[in-house]
Parts: structure tokens; C-alpha cells; sequence
């Protein structure tokens, strides 16, 4: 069986990939003419040039294959033009989707994303029934990953065998970008990090969530929500095992919330304004902050078999991939190799 993977040159995405390679199915990645395929090229994937946002391109691209997992997102805290991320979210998958239901693809599994099962205001742990709605998503990637959903839906009904799965916050090898979590990581193992704001999310190990994609398609039922996810955390938490592992004093000062925000407030107008450039403090992150993403994850682990990997050993191996590739300017003394 041969599988089409759009995003495969992203974080997730390239571990969707070396998860259904490792099963044995036959791997076509979807990737831009642009993008860097150099971590591609030792999975032994086939690549074809061509755009999510070109209906035309994803058709082509679909064409000998059975399956389908669309990976491929925008994922940005702050964009300057927030109509191009709804393009890619929105628009791109319904291109993808559409494509797949002329071919009749067989199985598909959709990327969304775990943000878009959390109401604004949550300290309880979310699962795939919360009550949700538009308003509830802060910024403008959660909003059109959750009007992308809608539209999945929409395919449901017309009868594409669509199985969603919501990754929560992915950590390990490979974040090239970084992501936003991986952007923290660097910069408390570089040490740019004296404080942070209180809050919480559920963290998981990245190729946990590449084989999750694989279960989801062998055991998820279409029209079904499974949350990848794992181990609920403060950040405080976080960070504290993040410096056992590698080996660096956490930040004490907790910041409150409202001067941050007020601070985000300013630095985005500023840097949007008068600097062009990317914000230091994103206000869209500071206003998910708000909310504690934690999550109840036993319908993947009961109903897929998702594994739940101790996420310690993801974070030592996000620590020593961005240390080999020289993300971190400090490296600590001992190079941060021992597992708790």
C-alpha cells in the first residue's frame, strides 16, 4: 500500500513518515519546491514537487495511492498576514480533502490539532468531547485549524473514511524550525530564559505522535477524535526536569499574567508597526498561556494502543539534537547526556 504524506518535511510531519516506513508502507511525501528534503532523503521517501494550495498538484500527487495523511500546517504564534495561514489551513485542506474524495482514497487521516478542543478558560483536562466553539480559539492558527475541522467534517459526510487525530505539544528530534515549544527549549539551554508565566500543557514525544498517525489509520473509526498526547505539566515543571536533564538551573521568577500581557500587547504593535519584524513577546502565545491545555489522552492509548513513552526521554533527545546541530550557543559542561 502506498500512503501520501503532505507536511512530510515538517516536525510532525517527518515523523509520520519514518513511523510508516517502519510498518512497511510505501511512503509519497507532497513537498514544495522549496523546501529542504535533505532528512528525507535517508527515509527513502518518494517525493513529488507540489503545493497544498494547488488543487491540481495534491490530485497529481494522490494518484497509486490508498492512504492519506494530511500533515501540513502552518503553525505560527504571529504572522504579518494572517489571510496566508488561512489559505494554507483552511484552503489547503480542502483541496486535499476534495482531491482525495474524486480518487476515492481509502483511508485518510487528518493533522488537527489538540488547541482546538480547549474552551478560553480551562484548568480541568480537556478530552475529544469537550464543548468548543469559534470564540473559544485565541489567535489566528487555532482559529483555521478549527474552521479546517469543520470542513473535514463536511467530507465526512459525504462519505471520505476521514479518522482526526489532535497532537497536544510534541518534543524531540528534528524541530527544525523550532517550533514554538522547541524555541523554549533553545533558549533556556542558552540561557535567554530568567523567568516565566505560569501555565500548563500536555507534552508528548514527537515520534510517539508519528506512530499514533499510523494506529489512527489501522484502528480509528472515521469521524472519530483521538487526542496524541501524554503527560500533563506545568511549565515550572517542565523547565525544573528540563535543567535535570540538561543539566542548567531553572528560572524561579514565575511572572504574573496581566504585566505580560500588557508588555505582549505593546511589543507586538511595536514590532508590526515601526520594526517589521517578529515579535519577542507573541501575544497570541501569551493569551493561550491563559489556559492550562491539559488533556485526558485514554481514548488513543485504550481504543489505538498509542504508547506512552516516558516524555524525560524525548526531552533528552530534543536537548541532544539541537546540541549536535548548533541551536545552542551555551552548551552545558557535560553536554546534557544522562536520562532521568
Amino acid at each position: 500500500m502506498k500512503a501520501l504524506v503532505t507536511g512530510a518535511t515538517g516536525f510532525v510531519g517527518f515523523h509520520v513518515a519514518k513511523a510508516l516506513q517502519e510498518k512497511g508502507v510505501e511512503v509519497r511525501a507532497l513537498v514544495r519546491a522549496s523546501s529542504d528534503t535533505s532528512d528525507l532523503a535517508p527515509l527513502g521517501v518518494e517525493l513529488v514537487t507540489g503545493d497544498i494550495r494547488d488543487y491540481d498538484s495534491v490530485r497529481r500527487a494522490l494518484q497509486g495511492c490508498g492512504e492519506l495523511y494530511h500533515v501540513a500546517a502552518d503553525y505560527r504564534l504571529w504572522v504579518p498576514d494572517p489571510e496566508a495561514m488561512y489559505e494554507t489551513n483552511v484552503q489547503g485542506t480542502v483541496n486535499v480533502m476534495q482531491a482525495a474524495l474524486e480518487a476515492g482514497t481509502g483511508k485518510v487521516v487528518y493533522t488537527s490539532s489538540a488547541g482546538t478542543l480547549v474552551p478560553k478558560r480551562s484548568r480541568g483536562k480537556c478530552n475529544e468531547e469537550t464543548p468548543v466553539c469559534l470564540s473559544d480559539m485565541v489567535g489566528h492558527y487555532k482559529r483555521s485549524k478549527f474552521l479546517a475541522e469543520r470542513h473535514v467534517y463536511e467530507f465526512i459526510s459525504r462519505g471520505l473514511p476521514i479518522v482526526i487525530v489532535n497532537p497536544t505539544t510534541p518534543i524531540g528530534p528534528m524541530d527544525r524550525k523550532p517550533t514554538p515549544t522547541g524555541k523554549v527549549i533553545v533558549d533556556f539551554l542558552s540561557g535567554r530564559m530568567p523567568a516565566f508565566i505560569d501555565t500548563g500543557l500536555n507534552f508528548v514525544d514527537v515520534e510517539e505522535v508519528g506512530l499514533g498517525h499510523w494506529l489512527a489509520s489501522q484502528y480509528g473509526k472515521s469521524g472519530e477524535h483521538y487526542i496524541l498526547g501524554n503527560r500533563n505539566m506545568s511549565l515550572g515543571e517542565f523547565l525544573a526536569i528540563l535543567g535535570r536533564i540538561g543539566e542548567r538551573k531553572p528560572p524561579r521568577v514565575k511572572l504574573p499574567y496581566v504585566p505580560v500581557l500588557l508588555a505582549a500587547y505593546v511589543d507586538e504593535a511595536v514590532s508590526t508597526w515601526i520594526r517589521h519584524t517578529q515579535p519577542t513577546i507573541p501575544l497570541t502565545g501569551v493569551k493561550m498561556a491563559k489556559s492550562y491545555m491539559y488533556f485526558d489522552c485514554s481514548k488513543a492509548v485504550h481504543s489505538l494502543g498509542v504508547p506512552q513513552m516516558p516524555v524525560e526521554r524525548a526531552m533528552q533527545k530534543s536537548i541532544d539534537w539541537y546540541l549536535e546541530r548548533g541551536y545552542v550557543r551555551n552548551r552545558p559542561s557535560s553536554g546534557g547526556r544522562h536520562v532521568c
